[in-house]
């Protein structure tokens, strides 16, 4: 969306090309590059023309007719403005944008339609004072020199009586019209949460805008409102709720050999403690009752002359 203000810029046509060189050609031991007649100055005998001379044109110089803007898809564009304008609702995120708004009395702040008839800047002065939004714009002339670009409030208005007039020339507000709402305006940047003021006649033209849920929009052909894929915000309570846990696949556990781990087995088949507790007391029944190996005797003296007799 951004790039959608961007305007065609590019290098002169004659940038690179202001002086007189001209190629020798090749067959004279120089290069075939352009380089600068005359003499007297360290200017002659350069190259010139090229990209990697010094004073010359860049590579590919360039032109206006190139791709500027990227095409953004109407009903993808009405959803960003949509979601822009129900994060502006939300106090926490317009503190977070930097606004502020601390002693305001609600957000969205609405005023009376009567502040589209206003014809002085010194009662646009006085209506922010009065909202206690003044500060805002305070914040913002006071970084002017320390940072441009700086917002403050955008005011949403839906009929032209001198608003415009009046607001222009506050620093950092912004005026905009309830059926040109701008994403580039209530999101700049990229960040959500720009403080806007609206006015009673353009806060209710916004159902006639953007329609509603059930109802399509008067001004935007057959759009309605997508509705909210949850209606409990709080992820974390849902997913650890008895439904979901209670129909919840479980964790993937590894699978042991009951042949090898006692306590597997033992689970499978309950009776297999019970065998082998019988086994252990049978073991132990045969040490007790069992009869100790006789030591093997050595030979005698009579049967060792025997062998070696002659």
């Amino acid at each position: 969306m951004t790039e959608l203000e961007l305007v065609g810029k590019t290098v002169s046509v004659k940038a690179g090309h202001q002086t007189s060189a001209e190629s020798w050609g090749t067959g004279r031991a120089v290069a075939r590059i352009p380089c600068v007649g005359g003499g007297g100055t360290h200017r002659s005998g350069q190259a010139a023309f090229g990209n990697m001379c010094h004073g010359g044109r860049m590579f590919a110089p360039t032109k206006i007719w190139r791709k500027w803007h990227v095409k953004v898809n109407q009903n993808q564009c009405r959803f960003a403005v949509v979601s822009a304008l129900a994060a502006s609702a939300l106090p926490s995120l317009v503190l977070a944008r930097g606004h502020c708004i601390e002693e305001v009395d609600e957000v969205p702040l609405v005023v009376p339609t009567s502040t589209e008839g206003l014809t002085k800047t010194k009662e646009a002065m006085e209506l922010l004072k009065g909202l206690r939004a003044y500060r805002d714009v305070v914040k913002v002339s006071n970084s002017r020199k320390l940072r441009a670009g700086r917002r403050g409030p955008l005011i949403v208005y839906n009929e032209d009586n001198g608003i415009v007039k009046v607001f222009r020339n506050l620093p950092g507000v912004e005026i905009c019209q309830v059926t040109r709402l701008n994403l580039l305006q209530l999101a700049t940047g990229g960040h959500l949460g720009h403080f806007v003021i609206w006015t009673e006649g353009a806060f209710a033209c916004l159902d006639e805008v953007f329609g509603t849920h059930e109802k399509a929009a008067l001004l935007k052909k057959d759009y309605i409102l997508t509705s909210a894929k949850i209606t409990n915000p709080d992820v974390t309570w849902l997913i650890n709720s008895d439904e979901i846990q209670s129909i919840q696949k479980r964790p993937w556990t590894q699978h042991k050999n009951p042949l090898k781990n006692k306590g597997i087995l033992f689970h499978l088949n309950p009776y297999a403690k019970t065998v082998r507790r019988q086994e252990l007391l049978s073991q132990e029944r045969i040490k007790k009752a069992g009869k100790k190996k006789s030591k093997a005797q050595s030979a005698g003296g009579a049967f060792i002359k025997t062998m070696f007799a002659p």
